[in-house]
């Protein structure tokens, strides 16, 4: 067993020893904490609301975790659903059930009506564990699917840290790096979400990469305020600070007014923010305190050149970036050793992925041209097992030996990646994917609605909004666009209600029916200011 130096950075400075490496026979979350409890037990792994846990503490309730799940019932190969906030107990649930060898659903907790009793069906869930806030909607969906046999709450959780650890059956089989460990939900872009099937190893492969290329030491504090139930704040973070012996700075949400206070209280010397969040961070007035903090780099998931340029004159901060999706590891990565000039990529290709760039015929292309992005490990156990009781969806992306992303991008001469835009119909609003394909089956089960459209329009804070063109059903009684947005806002998850509105006689469609999308999002794009907007009609939707 090496150390994580061994692939750092020529010249790369540390303050502290370095962190201990795992070979791929390692890499699951049973071997690696039972190893920083032995090694660095004493050091603090996270914080939360003035709480602090070391690495022994974190072994601990993992296991005690894990021994509350076994007694309600759940064994190894099980499905157990987690809608719950930024709480470390979401944190010990998850790696509780991975020393069961069960498989951790985190949900989005936005997530309520048809989309949420979904997600439950669909993932074969056979227990939940939900937040006392989420009552009214858990219990709705938790009617129609009669397979999740039991739902605990919070108080559950705090019960289950009072057990002794979880001894496992010495005849048992052990749990493998490539036994499934997550269920993660991602946009289904023309369909339903995809579940994501992770294998424990994948995870540990992006905190090994974060913390080879981005060089975090043990003396690190790693701020997120992003929800645990998506990768960035889980891998991109948790799994990195586990992998350099650093700490966790935990907070429940992103609040503009409180962001600067939570990470100089916290002594945060590292954050990861959505290129939103980084967009509302740089519009805060300037402040003769912008850099009396200790963080060192930000990882900002889309990046800019004038942003990067940016916060490193205003707060003294290198930013970083990656290319990543939930079903791969980091495809690139932008590192702090890079060179200033390829700030606008998405980061050199490095050692463990192979990359290409390639035409509608998946033919390569050369340097400098754009066309799909598509990629391939060069170490197992880095990416997906497969979606979730989809096999065609699986092969669909993984044809030929290669994963195609739906993403369009080119490699430079040097070697970077630098994202163009989607060829997929998925919306990215403020970090979350977003399936137009859903946000339409919602919108046409009203009553006033024949056909819908959902396309993506650019937002003033980055990445996308929601445009949704409605052809509406002559016959019904009309429906104002602020009542079709509150329809919306009690059917779907609040980041997926439209922003914008606009009537349609027809939806123009090609000889086989099939919706021109692109004229749509053309014509939107063209017109923003001329469409109904939710924001400047004053009509709010509530989390």
């Amino acid at each position: 067993m090496g150390t994580l130096d061994d692939e750092a950075p020529a010249g790369a400075a540390r303050t502290t020893p370095s962190a201990r490496d795992y070979g791929l026979d390692e890499r699951t979350i049973g071997t690696i904490l039972a190893d920083k409890a032995a090694t660095v037990g004493d050091r603090p792994f996270l914080t939360f609301d003035g709480e602090r846990v070391t690495y022994a503490r974190a072994y601990a309730l993992t296991g005690s975790c894990a021994t509350g799940f076994a007694r309600a019932g759940i064994g190894r190969g099980d499905h157990v659903a987690l809608m719950l906030p930024n709480r470390p107990e979401l944190l010990w649930a998850i790696w509780g059930l991975g020393l069961l060898g069960a498989v951790a659903v985190p949900l989005n907790t936005a997530a309520r009506g048809d989309l949420l009793t979904y997600l439950l069906d669909q993932s074969d869930s056979v227990l939940l564990v939900a937040d006392d806030d989420y009552g009214d909607r858990v219990d709705a969906a938790v009617a129609q699917v009669p397979a999740v046999a039991t739902v605990l709450g919070p108080a559950d959780l705090h019960a289950f840290a009072d057990l002794a650890p979880h001894e496992p059956d010495p005849g048992a089989p052990p749990v493998l790096p490539s036994d499934p460990h997550l269920i993660m939900y991602t946009s289904g872009t023309t369909g339903p979400s995809k579940g994501v099937v992770c294998p424990h190893s994948q995870g540990h492969a992006v905190g090994r990469q974060m913390a080879v290329v981005n060089r975090y030491v043990a003396d690190d504090v790693l701020y997120t305020c992003l929800p645990l139930f998506h990768a960035n704040a889980l891998w991109f973070t948790v799994y990195a600070a586990l992998w350099a012996d650093a700490c966790v700075a935990l907070h429940p949400s992103f609040s503009a007014r409180r962001f600067w206070d939570e990470i100089r209280s916290s002594g945060a010397t590292v954050f990861n923010a959505l290129g939103a969040m980084a967009n509302i961070i740089w519009q805060l007035p300037e402040s003769g305190r912008d850099r009396e903090h200790r963080v060192r780099q930000a990882m900002v998931v889309p990046t800019s050149r004038s942003l990067v340029d940016g916060f490193a004159q205003r707060y003294g901060i290198r930013v970083t970036s990656v290319f990543a999706m939930t079903e791969n590891c980091a495809v690139t990565v932008l590192g702090p050793d890079d060179p200033p000039e390829k700030a606008a990529s998405a980061g050199l290709v490095r050692s463990q992925v192979a990359v290409r760039i390639v035409d509608d015929a998946e033919r390569p292309l050369p340097a400098g041209e754009v066309g799909e992005i598509v990629l391939r490990p060069d170490e197992p156990g880095a990416i997906m097992l497969g979606y979730y009781k989809m096999p065609e969806a699986t092969v669909a992306a993984t044809r030929d030996l290669w994963f195609h992303t739906g993403d369009r991008g080119l490699i430079d001469a040097d070697g970077y990646l630098f994202f163009v835009d989607r060829t997929k119909e998925s919306i990215r609003r403020r970090g979350e994917n977003i399936s137009a394909y859903e946000v339409e089956t919602v919108i046409c089960r009203h009553p006033g609605i024949r056909e819908a459209a959902a396309v993506a329009v650019p937002s003033e804070l980055g990445e996308d909004d929601v445009m949704v063109w409605l052809v509406r059903e002559p016959a019904a009684d009309p429906v104002s666009f602020a009542d079709l947005v509150g329809y919306c806002a009690e059917q779907m998850a609040y980041y997926m209600v439209p922003r914008y509105l606009e009537e349609i006689d027809a939806l123009p469609k090609t000889p086989s029916e099939k919706v021109e999308k692109y004229k749509l999002a053309v014509s939107a794009r063209e017109r923003l200011e001329q469409l109904w907007d939710r924001e400047r009609a004053g009509v709010e939707v509530r989390r």
